[in-house]
């Protein structure tokens, strides 16, 4: 006979149902155990206590990976569902108190990671209740995040025009054609665009933010790109650069210390750098929570910081 809500509820304890996320989600009942900070027997216990309560058992080893049971996977969708609306409590409440609280969940592309730490780091300092959670991804992924309304704001450039989003442009993104140190081009008294576009041009891949600025700059001035190589992150650009493989357009902030220490060149090319900004995009329809609020109106009236603290940050260089 199924438990009425009154007798199921008297049963269970937040705590194990914070366990059971923790093992749900790492898979594992040494991580969660390491995650929460309790020993592996420790969480085997509330685990045991969870399954007697429910009268299911939740979690079920086949050779020696743990799988979950259709309960566990009920029980899941129903915990991610009790801690959305605590979530929303400790916002609503903080909110009745004056405060801005909660969680924010940012979803910054590659391109933006060099950026973000300086736009929290104030920000943080003013909302200390409000708990930040950043990913970061690539272009496709941040415009599925867009879609799908899965997270809070998205920090990415090259805003779609198709879609009714709220944009706010906040700092340049400046990307320039850089080269390795000794390369050929550098010894040139001039360099044509497609003179370099032609010299073993390393790319992101397709769908990625800088990709697309390059090559919608190349169609709008009828200039021919090909990529000698595509690669999966900036990062990885910038070291196969400095290998030798090629020369690439990468955004200026990520190669500061390269530049400084001369491993990575730019190179004088009409054209370019080419200069598109950085934006806070969420869908026009949101309805923000607070900790958003908060976080558009401190990147709206922070704008001329930002640009004087990365505008710092490249002189030095």
């Amino acid at each position: 006979m199924p438990l009425t809500v009154q007798k199921l509820a008297s049963r269970l304890t937040f705590r194990q149902l914070q366990v059971f996320k923790a093992v749900y989600e790492l898979q594992s009942y040494s991580r969660a155990g390491d995650l929460l900070g309790l020993t592996q027997p420790a969480v085997s216990s509330q685990m045991r206590q969870l399954e007697q309560a429910l009268n299911q058992p939740l979690f079920e080893y086949v050779g020696r990976r743990l799988f979950c049971t259709a309960a566990g996977e009920r029980l899941a969708s129903a915990i991610n569902n009790i801690f959305s609306e605590i979530r929303d409590l400790q916002t609503d409440l903080a909110a009745l108190e004056g405060n801005v609280a909660g969680e924010l969940r940012l979803v910054a592309v590659n391109t933006a990671q060099y950026v973000v730490p300086y736009l929290l780091r104030a920000f943080l300092d003013l909302y200390p209740q409000v708990n930040v959670n950043v990913r970061v991804v690539n272009r496709a992924a941040a415009l599925k995040s867009l879609n799908e309304n899965s997270d809070d704001l998205v920090i990415m450039g090259m805003v779609p025009t198709e879609k009714p989003l709220a944009s706010l442009p906040f700092l340049d993104n400046e990307l320039i054609p850089v080269v390795p140190d000794g390369h050929p081009l550098l010894s040139q008294k001039s360099v044509t665009p497609q003179q370099f576009l032609d010299s073993n041009l390393l790319m992101r891949e397709s769908g990625s933010g800088s990709r697309l600025a390059l090559e919608t700059h190349c169609q709008d001035n009828r200039l021919k790109v090909k990529a000698s190589m595509e690669i999966g992150s900036n990062d990885a650009v910038k070291h196969a650069v400095m290998a030798g493989l090629g020369v690439a357009v990468l955004p200026r902030l990520s190669i500061l210390p390269e530049l400084e220490l001369g491993s990575i060149k730019m190179v004088e090319v009409p054209g370019f750098p080419l200069r598109r900004s950085w934006c806070v995009v969420y869908p026009l329809a949101k309805h923000p929570t607070p900790a958003m609020r908060a976080f558009i109106e401190y990147v709206q009236q922070n704008i001329h910081q930002f640009e004087q603290i990365f505008l710092r940050r490249c002189q030095i260089r």
